[in-house]
């Protein structure tokens, strides 16, 4: 008979090696002889959200405090995160995040989401009060002065922020995360007085402390990027599966081309539900293998049995959506695995001025994801390859990648949503226009230029920062014309 300490062996082997549905089979028996265990139902909560099973991981993460789990606040927190990213519970994530904090009054990651989460639905005065809170325990924290100076743009305050940021940079001597939050912030900040110079130089450094932490395997790599996006052209399109069914609209493009706002333009319309960033996708394609080639020999049945899944999810999520929005800048690149599970996806594809995305990546701070974000060669490289990829897709699906340009629908808004909505199959409604007709959550760097009106004070920025520019790229004009970025 396998005892609790074989059993207990088998599971954490299977946890170290990262093999996840081993180690959800191997914490289930164990379980079933140790019920009381909270340590193992935390790793049982750990790895059914790795494989999706999110309502599955929310119980076993509920079982752990209820067999009182040391640091019960931290759990907590890992259940507010999966109800708020995942689950769309937005309200009960709020809850469970108070909850940590009613057990731990100083425990900072809480505070954090909780302003996170604040900002996105659109409360600053109560984000601020988290922000506060966070730089009451930790005065140094990058991460809560850079959404504070985030508001203070929001509300037209920007210059307030500049001496307080500048003065923790100086003084505090921050942690290298810190120093890129700050310097990120301190850059905008610069940005939005027109301190253009003062600008580039705060995000040029923000930009060189983030590379400094970035390690080795999440540094950008060219040549096997590049590589990649070979396979992806070389990779033939596949016989169209039957069963067509229903489809989310797909928004892709390049970051910060303008994707968050088309997207929030869509979900005022009576029919569409913002989806907003969903993983699914991208989660499909790591998990394939083989993938993309893969995309060539699938069955009929092994497309259908992926798209309910995507569906199913999606429809947990919004269970009376009529039209779902699907906005993953970076699904661009799967397009190819778009088009097989859904023959009659439209796409709807971003695209902004070339320098203007490639210096709205640069000023703003991403994960280790967006590895090409710190360096401006690197980000060109990266509109190269999208925009020899984009040609690909749009010679291989003729009408059914819609590009809307982020410039022609600041300058003249009403032509250039009224074409969208005829692609997307929606009638005209004057609510697409008004930003306050919206009351979704809203997730994103841009969180709060979303919520203004359309302006055009962000298109041809580039100009403002000729001089960096043409000191890597070479002489741009006086009267350069606006290039899509899709342009290779």
């Amino acid at each position: 008979m396998t005892t609790i300490l074989e059993l207990r062996r088998r599971a954490d082997r299977a946890l170290a090696d990262g093999r996840l549905e081993d180690g959800i089979l191997a914490f289930h028996d164990l379980l079933a002889l140790s019920p009381g265990d909270p340590v193992s139902w935390y790793n049982l909560g750990y790895l059914l959200r790795c494989v999706r099973r999110f309502d599955d991981a929310l119980s076993a993460y509920g079982q752990a405090l209820g067999a009182g789990i040391d640091h019960p606040e931290e759990v907590h927190l890992n259940r507010a995160v999966i109800l708020s990213e995942f689950r769309e519970r937005d309200g009960d994530a709020e809850t469970e995040l108070r909850l940590a904090l009613a057990i731990a009054p100083g425990f900072v990651p809480a505070w954090l989401n909780l302003g996170n989460l604040l900002e996105d639905r659109g409360d600053a005065a109560a984000a601020r009060h988290s922000y506060g809170q966070v730089l009451a325990i930790d005065p140094a924290n990058g991460r809560a002065h850079a959404r504070l100076a985030a508001i203070d743009l929001f509300e037209g305050r920007g210059d307030a922020s500049i001496p307080r940021l500048q003065s923790v940079l100086a003084s505090a001597a921050p942690a290298l995360p810190d120093t890129a939050e700050i310097g990120f912030a301190l850059g905008a900040a610069h940005d939005a007085a027109g301190r253009y110079d003062e600008a580039f130089a705060c995000f040029a450094a923000a930009n060189r402390a983030a590379s400094t932490m970035a390690p080795p395997q999440h540094r950008y790599d060219r040549a096997r990027h590049a590589a990649y996006v070979d396979r992806l052209v070389a990779t033939p399109p596949t016989p169209e599966p039957r069963g067509n069914g229903s489809s989310p609209i797909f928004i892709c493009g390049m970051f910060r081309s303008g994707s968050t706002l088309v997207e929030q333009i869509l979900s005022r319309h009576s029919r569409v539900a913002s989806g907003g960033e969903l993983d699914i996708l991208t989660s499909i394609a790591a998990t394939l293998p083989g993938y993309p080639e893969v995309l060539a020999v699938m069955s009929d049945e092994q497309s259908a049995t992926l798209r309910d899944a995507y569906l199913a999810e999606v429809r947990d999520l919004h269970p009376g959506a009529d039209l779902l929005t699907d906005k993953r800048p970076d699904n661009f690149l799967h397009i190819g695995l778009i088009k097989r599970l859904f023959p009659g996806a439209r796409i709807v594809h971003t695209v902004r001025d070339r320098f203007d995305t490639m210096l709205s990546v640069y000023f703003n701070y991403f994960d280790d994801s967006v590895s090409y974000g710190r360096d401006l060669e690197d980000i060109a490289h990266w509109l190269d390859q999208y925009g020899r990829l984009m040609a690909y897709w749009r010679a291989t699906y003729p009408g059914d990648i819609h590009d809307i340009s982020y410039d022609a629908l600041v300058r003249d808004p009403e032509p250039t949503i009224a074409a969208l909505l005829q692609f997307c199959g929606l009638a005209w409604e004057d609510a697409v226009l008004m930003p306050e007709a919206a009351t979704n959550m809203v997730r994103t760097a841009s969180v709060w230029q979303v919520r203004q009106r359309l302006h055009s004070r962000s298109s041809g920025r580039w100009r403002h920062y000729r001089e960096p520019l043409e000191t890597r790229f070479g002489p741009l004009g006086d009267n350069r014309p606006d290039q899509a970025s899709s342009t290779p």
